[in-house]
């Protein structure tokens, strides 16, 4: 069984949104970038997902048009070895990455990228229940503070805590990065 690394939505179009906030990117970005060290060692695929809006005036900085759908700065270069496009919070959802997917034999996901509750759990519950093998890395997501409904502040640490609660056991194993590339090297069968 051959395993993907999903780097999902790691893209310069959050740093031009309101809510971004650059204290946590730096770790973040060095537990990512080991992830992606590790595959490319290891020979595994790599897939590289953006988030796209449609906005021909380029003022959203998830369209196109922007310039902004492109690496996040820090991110180290990689060859992917697919690139899609996705326009929902599941990365499986309209890109065609399932068919990609199945096509190369992959039955197992590694999930990483931006944002924690959003686009990496929604792909990691939707992988699940598509039948893939996937295995969640908390500390290769980021995300921002939210709010609770009455205002009071949920951090990004809280957020993670908690994505990687209810995915455990339910819908992936949560790994950090050394555990997941460990796990990763004990199951995929020798490269050729």
């Amino acid at each position: 069984m051959t395993t993907a690394l999903l780097v999902i939505d790691v893209q310069q179009s959050f740093a031009h949104r309101p809510y971004f906030e650059p204290a946590e990117v730096p770790a973040y970005l060095a537990a990512q970038n080991r992830l992606i060290d590790g595959f490319e060692a290891a020979g595994l695929p790599i897939v590289r997902v953006f988030h796209v809006q449609t906005d021909p005036t380029g003022a959203d900085p998830f369209s196109l048009s922007s310039g902004l759908v492109r690496p996040l700065d820090g991110l180290r270069d990689f060859q992917p070895a697919l690139t899609v496009h996705k326009t929902r919070h599941s990365a499986l959802v309209g890109s065609g990455l399932d068919v990609w997917l199945t096509q190369q034999g992959v039955g197992r996901l590694v999930i990483s990228g931006i944002r924690t509750e959003q686009c990496c759990e929604t792909t990691t519950r939707h992988a699940s229940d598509l039948g893939w093998d996937v295995i969640y890395v908390p500390e290769a997501t980021l995300t921002f503070t939210m709010q609770h409904p009455d205002g009071s502040p949920l951090t990004p640490a809280q957020l993670r805590a908690r994505t990687a609660a209810v995915l455990a056991g339910r819908f992936a194993r949560v790994l950090g990065v050394e555990a997941a590339l460990q796990a990763v090297a004990r199951e995929e069968p020798a490269l050729a």
